[in-house]
């Protein structure tokens, strides 16, 4: 019998998670169907418990609903917890695990695609929001020498170095105080990528060799990556390789089966031109 699982957004029109799905179930041997379910703005829950009863097995979950669908699992395991943010869901009886896979998929892209070991390395995250939420505690996991979050409203920062304190020890701060200050990777979470505005990042924040890597994928070279190729920056990624990567981790969870996702972000891959 065919397994049922989606993706619920709104929009949810662009996604990719149903060609990836689509292309691990393929490669795996796994008999599922994958769907796209653009959810009513007031009836998320309404639409995934439908899900639930027409069978659905399991949902990844994508803007604007990660907050609500932490309110809905019965068993938000840590990664969801610290985050306070869902992005995939599994059905068992009356029961809602809750994962969150990002930060996961983004140290696996780091780590395992692009060969960039984080472990002694200056670690720069560029915004406050729900993505750096879910990559403190993976990031945290491999050692870096220092894991710095900046944001343009430095409380905000400061609200994380208070949040993840039990579990890691941030700099906190806005953009002026990275002022003498140089990072080996500097990651991009925030939303300039869609917006075309640049981050006020001071001269000399991308060390030697550093990594710039953007979140968002798919839109070329955003402004943050050509003020990092500006800066002599050349190892510029974009997000693909972090979708694929926690779209992986997702899978593997409700499937039990690691797909491969070398091929698959090779075929989502756009040139940062």
């Amino acid at each position: 019998m065919t397994d049922r699982y989606a993706v619920i957004g709104n929009p949810i029109a662009h996604s990719k998670s149903p060609l990836i799905h689509s292309l691990f179930a393929q490669a795996t041997g796994q008999d599922i169907e994958y769907a796209a379910i653009e959810g009513p703005l007031d009836g998320f829950a309404v639409a995934v418990r439908g899900f639930i009863a027409a069978g659905g097995r399991g949902m990844n979950v994508t803007l604007p609903f990660k907050l609500q669908a932490f309110d809905i699992a019965t068993d938000p395991l840590e990664s969801a917890r610290l985050a306070g943010a869902v992005n995939a869901l599994k059905f068992e009886g009356d029961r809602i695990w809750a994962q969150n896979f990002d930060g996961l998929g983004l140290v696996n892209d780091i780590q395992r695609n692009l060969g960039v070991s984080l472990a002694g390395k200056r670690v720069l995250i560029c915004g406050a929001g729900g993505a750096t939420r879910g990559a403190i505690l993976p990031m945290a996991q491999q050692r870096p020498a220092l894991i710095a979050v900046a944001n343009r409203s430095a409380d905000k920062a400061h609200d994380l170095r208070a949040d993840y304190a039990a579990h890691a020890t941030l700099q906190t701060g806005g953009y002026a105080d990275l002022a003498g200050e140089s990072f080996d990777v500097v990651l991009n979470a925030t939303s300039t990528g869609l917006s075309q505005a640049e981050l006020p990042l001071p001269a000399g924040v991308f060390a030697p060799g550093a990594l710039a890597y953007e979140l968002v994928y798919g839109k070329g070279l955003t402004p943050f990556l050509r003020q990092a190729r500006a800066a002599g920056v050349t190892q510029l990624v974009d997000g693909v390789g972090m979708l694929v990567e926690q779209a992986a981790e997702a899978f593997e969870w409700w499937r039990g089966v690691r797909p491969d996702t070398k091929p698959v972000i090779e075929r989502l891959s756009v040139p940062l031109i």
